[in-house]
């Protein structure tokens, strides 16, 4: 169910934080993603909208939505942070070649018992399972780029 305008200035209230059109436009992009966009990606979706916002402001509104509970910083192995408004319990698999990132919604996961070996005094707040593979786009795209002019594939020595 997408969240109303009404909606997030209810979030944004109930977190103490102000209301403004070009917060409330990040997030809701943010939210209406599945892709886990960068700061970059935002900005670019949000700012034909708002030409005066600016790259900087997207950070501090990520920042600022980080903070306060609302947006999870998903940095997994990439150069730039994603963020995902999507906070209930749930984790990643990552392709290594386009760095796309879906969600994997499997209960099992949730479950996992803590590792075997951590000091009996560390309590473990969160965690997060990653699967990093190649998607079929990409592993075509690996096949294609190994393959000869022929039509076939280089001999190893």
């Amino acid at each position: 169910m997408p969240l109303t305008l009404e909606n997030i200035q209810q979030k944004f209230r109930e977190c103490g934080l102000k209301s403004t059109p070009q917060r409330t436009a990040i997030y809701q992009a943010l939210v209406q993603s599945t892709a886990h966009p960068t700061a970059e990606d935002l900005f670019a979706q949000v700012s034909p909208t708002y030409p005066m916002l600016s790259l900087n402001t997207v950070y501090y509104t990520l920042s600022v939505l980080r903070t306060a509970g609302l947006v999870l910083e998903v940095n997994i192995g990439h150069d730039r942070a994603r963020f995902d408004a999507n906070l209930s319990p749930h984790h990643h698999v990552i392709c290594q070649g386009c760095q796309n990132i879906l969600d994997v919604m499997d209960p099992r996961l949730n479950r996992l018992a803590s590792p075997s070996g951590l000091p009996d005094d560390f309590e473990i707040s969160s965690y997060q399972v990653a699967f990093r593979g190649y998607c079929g786009a990409c592993r075509k795209s690996k096949i294609s780029m190994t393959t000869s002019p022929s039509g076939k594939r280089p001999v190893s020595s």
